[in-house]
């Protein structure tokens, strides 16, 4: 009986505890004083109680520069690509970080740092 509780509870552990979300690729345009980014995410959605459900541009002093919600989970397309224009950078920021939030997990931390040029 102890053997089946401890298989359950490693069980449970393990599924509560789902991979986080990855940043798979970025790509940043500038457009005159405004940024554009098309951020690739990677997470093994279950459906609307697991899934990668935002993802957000930060500076060096992890002010929120731009946040991109993903309205509904990613199920059947992985990875996926969804992009945000029209984010100012203030002048002298030389590195953003993007981070992934996913509704299990929370943000991502030490997300992907990326140096402006």
């Amino acid at each position: 009986m102890l053997k089946i509780a401890l298989a359950t509870l490693i069980v449970t552990a393990s599924a509560a505890f789902a991979d986080a979300p990855v940043i798979r690729n970025v790509n940043i345009t500038r457009s005159g004083d405004l940024w554009n980014f098309d951020v690739t995410v990677q997470h093994d959605d279950t459906g609307w109680d697991d899934y990668a459900d935002a993802w957000r541009i930060l500076d060096e002093q992890g002010n929120v520069l731009g946040q991109r919600n993903l309205a509904h989970p990613h199920v059947d397309e992985q990875p996926f690509t969804r992009s945000l224009s029209g984010i100012a950078v203030p002048s002298g920021v030389k590195e953003i970080e993007i981070q992934v939030h996913d509704t299990k997990g929370g943000w991502t931390k030490g997300g992907k740092r990326i140096r402006l040029r």
